[in-house]
């Protein structure tokens, strides 16, 4: 066992940010549908498209009827219509026609329709009479030929009153109009895996859109319980939405509209998710698993700044950090920009400054009426937005001008807001050193050029271990936002290497929380079996979430917070050498130290305090890590570490690089100047 000692200090040393650690969200692993937001059915407005593809070339189709299908064998009887639709932004919708009673159709939603016994579930759907004279709509969830909750509703049949207009020329004919439907169906008994049906209960013809069914325990009637309250555990400083490369997209066209996401549900231009196309870091083919993922926008810009408000607590605010796209789409998968000269450009420009007006405008201006209308008359309160997501100075993207191009017009009439840049999406690379550069340059010139600089960084453990000093040299001119980082060890799973590596890297980052002033973990969430990266900090499926090792980490992390760091006299360095990584910091009169032993052995660690502490303990929860090593699940052949098609189904995938379970464990104790520190594990010293 190695002699480690320290000499804490009451001296302070640098006042630093209590509020570092916030939340980095991307509808990347089904973390928006089929995740967070509670709605249930699968493709509900007969939007799917179905993606194919690899970097820079791609093939697009409709497959409006993905997900549904007929009760009783007759698929001929689902029809697809675009004429006169519920919304010209999702033309598409269903017509149904039933030979008798009792026939239907179904939808497989997301894995199949969980339900919970007793706990009630509101349906909404639009429908349209085509030919329907009698009869009514019974909504049901089923499995094997059992019903496990079921609702009728009432349909209004027969002619609607003729249009005034039609009136003065003494025209009598049927105005069938759409007309939405609600209902409430409550769970008889629970079931995993079932089928959303809807029948007519005689025999006609009807058409039906924008089919919903979501709890009622839903937060806000959007947000998913259990996923809400796992994020809320985390007391977030910030959410930076909506990513990621899904503000690019894969070409301009597909970018993400923010404009798209607001308003009423129907007018909501759904939109595909380049997720579902070949990328990320798991399975990897021309056409995936899930190439229908698509975006519904039921969580749009409304819903993330809600969920800012939601994510609230005593200890902090959570505020809300928007990604701007700056007229480029995925450098990773396209060459596509619009032009600075070109007209279109300055839309882009427009958009930014139309979504702080959404944001913060009197509810008298264009954008702030939208927000009011959609029932938030107060202002979001919104502070930060970032410019640009991962992008980097190349021959096809000129990033520095694009910048200061938005910056310019956003401080012209926002002079409040703060701006934050990008360094692209690696650190050991020349252009994260000239993006650097740049932005300091440009802040010497102009302090509110920008308040921060976005940086990415996933790597092995080991870089995290060896450079939890990485920031003690950063210039102080320009703040940094750590917005992705995570540890992959060998096997991209979430174990607790991996998460110790990132409380090491965190230590570094808080004694240098003068200078870093944002840092969220990437991705946020994993819906087991539809995996596009790992490892991701929420894993969960259709009933249950599962706590990472790495999430506890951030917990902590958050919770345990100061505004000052202490003085340490370089001694970090010298216990860096056991495999010690600290930091120490005042909150109050208590004081914080935190402390990772990366040793597979117990070590002690002898300290200069006595006294009661609270001491908590995030260890394996069989007190033995496992060593992360490559298995089935990786191939690296490439040079990455990723997964070749055919090789084994993505459910697969998640078991082979599954959770390290791991334990949380809180008590009091009575100092005596030394301390035990498990094998493997982070400790946090609360005195």
């Amino acid at each position: 066992m190695s002699q480690n000692k320290l000499n804490l200090s009451d001296t302070t040393s640098k006042r630093i940010t209590p509020d570092m650690v916030g939340l980095f969200f991307e509808d990347i692993n089904f973390a928006a549908d089929g995740g967070l937001y509670a709605e249930l059915i699968e493709n509900r407005s007969f939007e799917a498209v179905k993606s194919k593809g690899e970097n820079h070339n791609y093939i697009l189709r409709e497959d409006n009827l993905y997900a549904w299908d007929s009760n009783c064998n007759k698929a001929e009887k689902l029809e697809i219509s675009i004429n006169s639709a519920v919304s010209g932004n999702n033309p598409h919708y269903l017509r149904f026609t039933a030979d008798a009673a009792g026939e239907g159709f179904t939808n497989k939603a997301y894995d199949g329709i969980s339900l919970v016994k007793g706990m009630k579930y509101k349906i909404s759907y639009y429908a349209r009479e085509v030919n329907y004279p009698e009869g009514k709509i019974t909504v049901s969830v089923k499995k094997a030929g059992k019903t496990y909750g079921s609702v009728t509703v009432d349909f209004d049949n027969g002619k609607n009153p003729p249009k005034e207009w039609m009136d003065t020329i003494n025209v009598v004919c049927d105005t069938k109009e759409w007309k939405q439907y609600t209902a409430e169906l409550t769970a008889d008994d629970s079931v995993q895996g079932a089928l959303f049906e809807i029948a007519l209960t005689a025999a006609g013809c009807v058409e039906f859109d924008l089919i919903s069914m979501i709890p009622e325990d839903a937060v806000a009637g959007v947000f998913r319980k259990d996923l809400f309250e796992a994020l809320k555990g985390l007391k977030p400083s910030f959410l930076r939405f909506p990513g990621g490369c899904i503000v690019e997209g894969t070409s301009i066209q597909r970018r993400y509209y923010w404009k798209n996401t607001v308003g009423e549900l129907k007018n909501r231009k759904i939109n595909t998710n380049l997720w579902g196309e070949q990328g990320g870091n798991t399975i990897q083919a021309w056409e995936t698993q899930d190439c229908h993922y698509m975006q519904s926008y039921g969580i749009g810009f409304y819903e993330y700044f809600l969920l800012c408000e939601l994510l609230s607590s005593d200890k902090r605010i959570c505020r809300p950090l928007p990604v701007l796209n700056i007229g480029v789409s995925c450098q990773f998968r396209t060459y596509e920009v619009v032009p600075m000269n070109a007209p279109e450009f300055q839309d882009y420009i427009q958009d930014a400054l139309d979504l702080i007006e959404f944001a913060n405008g009197p509810v008298t201006s264009r954008w702030g009426a939208v927000r009011a209308k959609m029932g938030h008359p107060e202002s979001f309160n919104l502070e930060l937005v970032a410019i640009g997501n991962e992008q980097w100075e190349s021959g096809a993207v000129d990033l520095a001008p694009r910048y200061k191009a938005f910056e310019k017009a956003i401080h012209q009439v926002y002079p409040e807001i703060k701006c934050l840049g990008t360094a692209g999406p690696f650190i050991n690379h020349p252009f994260h050193t000239r993006a650097w550069d740049f932005y300091r340059d440009e802040c010497k010139k102009n302090p509110k050029f920008a308040f921060a600089v976005d940086e990415h960084y996933y790597v092995e453990p080991d870089w995290l271990f060896d450079n939890t000093d990485f920031y003690d040299n950063y210039s102080r001119e320009v703040a940094v936002f750590a917005g992705e980082y995570a540890g992959h060890d060998a096997n991209l799973s979430n174990s607790v290497e991996s998460a110790l590596a990132e409380a090491a890297m965190m230590t570094g980052m808080e004694r240098n929380g003068d200078v870093v002033k944002f840092a969220s973990y990437a991705p946020l969430f994993n819906r087991i079996g539809h995996s596009q990266w790992t490892p991701d900090l929420i894993w969960f499926d259709a009933d249950k979430v599962i706590f990472t090792p790495n999430y506890y980490v951030q917990q902590l992390f958050s919770e345990y917070s100061g505004t000052e760091t202490l003085e340490l006299n370089n001694q970090e360095k010298e216990l860096r050498k056991n495999g010690i990584y600290i930091s120490v910091v005042k909150n109050g009169n208590k004081k914080i130290l935190k402390v990772v032993n990366r040793n597979a052995t117990e070590q002690e660690l002898e300290l200069n305090i006595t006294g009661e502490a609270q001491v908590i303990t995030l260890k394996a929860k069989n007190g033995m890590a496992r060593i992360p090593a490559p298995t089935a699940a990786v191939d690296t052949s490439n040079g990455q570490k990723v997964i070749k098609a055919g090789v084994m189904s993505n459910a697969k995938l998640c078991e082979l690089r599954s959770v390290e379970a791991s334990t949380v464990d809180t008590q009091t104790v009575k100092l005596d100047g030394k301390i035990l520190l498990p094998a493997k594990s982070f400790v946090v010293i609360k005195y």
